[in-house]
């Protein structure tokens, strides 16, 4: 999965151990599955995976979003 993915994030590119914010840390990638059947999805880094969570895997609340920012 890792290969398929270019090895980084699903959703941002972000590479396994790419340093990220003002935290410097590394990127730690995790494995994303959809909570209602538990297939795995992809891997993400921690930031992708807290945005889904946040918008609480609703795609329409996540396709708000990116009209709010549009706008």
């Amino acid at each position: 999965m890792l290969t398929a993915q270019g090895e980084g994030c699903a959703i941002c590119g972000r590479k396994l151990g790419h340093k990220k914010g003002r935290s410097g840390l590394p990127s730690r990638l995790v494995i994303d599955h959809e909570h209602k059947t538990g297939k795995i999805r992809g891997l993400l880094c921690s930031r992708c995976n807290s945005g889904i969570g946040i918008f609480e895997e609703k795609i329409e609340l996540l396709e708000a979003a990116i009209k709010y920012l549009e706008s």
